[in-house]
């Protein structure tokens, strides 16, 4: 994890276009969804369901859309959810290693559209563990570097409150943690006044994968974007290099 970044992968995310807000949406949903299903409909008692609900309320997701979605998980709706997560792992184009969380009705058909978009994209899908040695399950903050926002301070509230790194660059502080240790990252950080931009469980790559030029990133950073834009896709974790 050491030098990793994972803002600028957040922040080049974060500028999609509204047109695809939609399908934003339709996600969020989804993770709401299996959030209930698997910890109950109380965000108080499920920190799943938690982070769920604050990334949908940041993307400015309607309340009516979270209920439902909370609903569905629970039973409670008009319909029980039928989701599962899954976790495929393969490289991108010029051997970039990736993981490709989806959530589907459908383990079969996804897995079998994913591997034949990854496939004419010149990647491959592999086998579980196949790459997955390359990346740690962490927990993941981000603040924006906006007002008054001292780093060494953030260093200080999340390391007592159990994060392991901390990193700064010129427009976010990011701290990582143990999963088990996010939810008291979090609420310390809440509680000493910060704004977070992003609070989730990410695969942090422990190394990565420098490219030869701006045209071979964007070639991957193409098929990644097109991939996230797959029915069942929701996000794609990858260790390419976009420190630059």
């Amino acid at each position: 994890m050491s030098g990793h970044s994972k803002w600028a992968t957040i922040k080049r995310a974060k500028g999609a276009a509204d047109a695809k807000r939609g399908a934003a949406f339709t996600r969020l949903a989804r993770e709401i969804t299996i959030a209930a299903k698997e910890g109950g409909g109380n965000p108080d008692s499920n920190f799943r369901l938690r982070l769920a609900m604050d990334k949908a309320r940041s993307a400015n997701m309607p309340k009516d859309n979270i209920e439902r979605a909370i609903n569905r998980g629970t039973g409670a709706g008009e319909d029980a959810a039928s989701y599962e997560e899954l976790m495929y792992e393969g490289y991108l184009p010029l051997k970039v290693p990736a993981m490709i969380k989806v959530t589907t009705d459908n383990r079969n058909r996804t897995v079998a559209e994913v591997r034949k978009f990854i496939t004419k994209a010149g990647g491959s899908l592999g086998e579980a563990g196949s790459v997955g040695w390359q990346f740690n399950r962490k927990g993941y903050i981000a603040i924006l570097r906006e007002g008054k926002v001292d780093p060494d301070e953030v260093f200080m509230v999340a390391a007592d409150a159990g994060a392991d790194d901390v990193q700064t660059s010129d427009e976010a502080v990011e701290v990582y943690c143990e999963v088990e240790h996010l939810r008291a990252v979090r609420e310390a950080l809440v509680k000493a006044g910060y704004a977070l931009e992003s609070a989730e469980i990410s695969m942090i790559p422990t190394t990565q994968t420098k490219l030869k030029n701006q045209e071979e990133i964007d070639r991957v950073l193409q098929v990644v974007e097109e991939l996230e834009e797959m029915d069942d896709v929701d996000q794609v974790y990858h260790n390419l290099d976009l420190s630059e």
